[in-house]
């Protein structure tokens, strides 16, 4: 029974015909480039950075590594210690992800056929250039100006051993370079999709980011549920199995309709449970469960559009709608 019910999220009815226009996505080795610095020539090598890659150069300065940008030569110094270092595992990291990131063909075809779905629903958004690069343990991915930046040293895998010193264990499971895609787009629909809720009650959050995971399940239909979800395939498992009792506690509760800074945290944002449900749960199931009515609603409307679901700002007519029944 458990496996027929995995499938049960993520919509297969076919909204984007498989006949688009294909788009192809700029991935820029600015990671290639960074790390081509060397100890002897920093300035001049740092300095020839800023020419090629004048868009993005001062947004990875800045807004990444939190160094002022027009200091040339103070951040050579910086660079060439943390382009040397040992200790905090950035030379060892910085090695791997070349090694890791030497072929990006699997990355370019998932971006390339992601943003075509997307610019078929969507032609007016602008596809984003995605730059690739090393981080510092600072940066997973960063939207800015229509640039996308994705830090390849926090994709290196679930057991990257110099991650237990920089996040939590239930941040790991995502930081695989399988997970790249999916976090781009994540990124992309939360800067393009407007929440537009008076109320801001726990049931419009959780229709809204369930709206954003049917449309990204859409845009990555061969994607495994889990993925698109940020979960763990035991931690989809579990949230299936219990889904009927997960339902029942958010209504006894009553918490779909407060409002309260504590329960939407508790229901939304990343963490190692949610604490409203039980400690056994994983994190977001306010998330996890908005997909879930949003999917049987598409279900049961064959006749409503992406569009007319984006569109569609009463979250409480959705979820009569829906005849969501765990």
């Amino acid at each position: 029974m458990l496996v027929g019910l995995l499938c049960g999220c993520g919509n297969k009815y076919e909204y984007i015909p498989k006949d688009i226009e294909p788009i192809a996505v700029e991935v820029v080795r600015f990671d290639s480039a960074q790390l081509a610095v060397r100890a002897d020539s920093a300035y001049s090598d740092i300095s020839q950075l800023y020419a090629d890659y004048e868009a993005f150069m001062p947004v990875f300065v800045e807004g990444i590594l939190g160094v002022p940008s027009e200091d040339t030569a103070y951040f050579s110094q910086l660079y060439v210690d943390f382009l040397t270092d040992t200790a905090m595992g950035f030379a060892q990291t910085n090695a791997l992800a070349q090694t890791m990131f030497a072929n990006i063909d699997t990355l370019q075809t998932a971006l390339n056929t992601a943003f075509s779905r997307l610019h078929y629903l969507y032609p007016e958004w602008v596809v984003p250039t995605v730059y690739l690069f090393v981080s510092g343990f600072n940066s997973s991915v960063m939207y800015y100006d229509d640039m996308i930046g994705v830090g390849v040293d926090m994709y290196l895998g679930s057991d990257y051993p110099y991650y237990n010193q920089v996040v939590y264990d239930y941040q790991k499971p995502t930081m695989r370079k399988e997970c790249v895609v999916v976090d781009v787009l994540k990124l992309y629909l939360s800067y393009h999709m407007a929440y537009n809720s008076t109320t801001n009650r726990l049931l419009d959050q959780m229709i809204f980011r369930g709206k954003q995971l049917f449309l990204l399940s859409q845009l990555l239909p061969d994607e495994p549920v889990w993925n698109v979800m940020g979960y763990t395939q035991a931690q989809w498992e579990w949230c299936v199995h219990y889904e009927q009792a997960i339902w029942n506690r958010i209504m006894q509760k009553r918490d779909l309709f407060k409002t309260e800074s504590t329960v939407l945290s508790s229901y939304l944002n990343e963490g190692p449970f949610t604490a409203e449900v039980t400690q056994d749960s994983p994190g977001r199931l306010g998330q996890w469960v908005g997909w879930r009515i949003v999917d049987s609603y598409m279900r049961h409307n064959k006749d409503v559009s992406i569009y007319d679901l984006l569109n569609e700002s009463n979250a409480q007519a959705l979820l009569e709608q829906s005849f969501y029944r765990p």
